[in-house]
């Protein structure tokens, strides 16, 4: 992914997520991906895909089990 490549699709997400502190930083040994930030906590992969004459970008994100809150935190009324 080039500079242009990368920061339309950060522009796109801190627009999605209304999050200015979101980056997209290039991978040094990886062309067809780049690392997704908030502040400076890596929260996932952003993987481009060309087909067809298409371009999409697939956003890839991993939620800890520890991170998550407790249950009696979502189930209470």
């Amino acid at each position: 992914m080039d500079k242009i490549e990368l920061l339309r699709v950060e522009k796109y997400l801190r627009s999605l997520f209304r999050l200015d502190t979101i980056r997209i930083e290039a991978r040094p040994t990886k062309k067809d991906s780049a690392e997704v930030m908030v502040g400076d906590e890596f929260i996932g992969v952003i993987f481009k895909d060309t087909e067809d004459g298409e371009t999409t970008y697939h956003f890839e994100m991993a939620i800890l089990d520890i991170d998550l809150p407790p249950v009696s935190a979502v189930t209470k009324s």
